[in-house]
């Protein structure tokens, strides 16, 4: 089976592509500037060449309070893009992963959200994000969506990376506290989407860690397993002023997913300290 890595310079992306090359499966990787998904012939020409059983779409814009004011950039890449990629994965009969976020929820339910609960994005990035999902419904029958939150890996643009910078700039860091979903690995994310195609599965799912957290909590769980010195406190989200409204809960459920995968997918805290015990000794 060959498989389309798009967006493989991401953190997701870099850990497909080490899955594909430790367990020496055929694929081609991309990202910019060779390939830009809104560019409907740059998808057909890369699409079209490599005719790939699987594409795996990583590519995303995420720049969540910079979608506010540059809104073309996120409809360009998660909307446009993905049904560009959609279109030609009918168009060269190739089945399309595709991932999708939290945030296309609006965070005002009191308790885990499951797949078929309303999306309703209060930022414009959570927007362009559910576009993307409708334009694959709309272009294609068979497909795999997968939302993911708090996605982290060995990348720089995640909450771990950030919350070690603000550790070495000043002694004390507030987080917010009534910001809560699920810290998810992408070692888990690719772990669970790889054995999802090998067993056929096919429809929109949640993929994320067991349980949740908020912000501070996460932080907290960062200082101790870190040994880190840094004061946490705890903040309202309100009181950074950000440009993008971030949903409060938006916490998911992988209760469907697990259950017919027949797989327990490892609680965020656990999956944690696997993951900072790599990037340790990796630094």
């Amino acid at each position: 089976m060959k498989y389309l890595l798009i967006g493989s310079l991401g953190q997701l992306g870099t850990e497909f592509k080490n899955y594909f090359q430790k367990n020496n499966i055929d694929f081609i990787e991309t990202d910019l500037p060779t390939l830009d998904v809104g560019n409907f012939d740059d998808v057909d020409t890369m699409i079209g060449t490599f005719k790939p059983d699987v594409v795996i779409n990583c590519s995303a814009y995420n720049y969540v309070d910079q979608a506010e004011n540059d809104r073309w950039t996120p409809i360009r890449v998660n909307t446009i893009g993905v049904r560009n990629i959609a279109y030609l994965c009918r168009k060269y009969n190739s089945f399309l992963v595709h991932f999708s976020t939290d945030y296309v929820f609006d965070g005002e339910k009191p308790s885990l959200y499951f797949e078929e609960d309303k999306p309703n994005p209060i930022n414009f990035y959570g927007l362009s994000k559910f576009l993307g999902e409708l334009s694959i419904l709309e272009e294609l029958e068979e497909y795999l969506i997968l939302r993911v939150s708090w996605l982290y890996g060995f990348g720089t643009q995640n909450f771990i990376v950030k919350f070690l910078n603000w550790s070495e700039e000043t002694d004390t860091v507030r987080v917010s506290i009534d910001e809560i979903s699920v810290p998810t690995s992408t070692r888990t994310v690719v772990a669970v989407t790889m054995k999802s195609i090998n067993e056929g599965l096919v429809g929109l799912f949640h993929l994320t860690n067991s349980g949740y957290a908020s912000r501070f909590e996460w932080a907290l769980e960062l200082k101790k397993q870190l040994g880190l010195r840094v004061n946490v406190i705890p903040a309202k989200v309100d009181e950074f002023q950000l440009p993008a409204k971030r949903p409060k809960f938006s916490a998911m459920s992988n209760q469907k997913i697990s259950d017919l995968l027949g797989i327990s997918i490892p609680p965020w805290r656990e999956e944690l300290e696997n993951f900072l015990n790599i990037f340790a000794s990796k630094n």
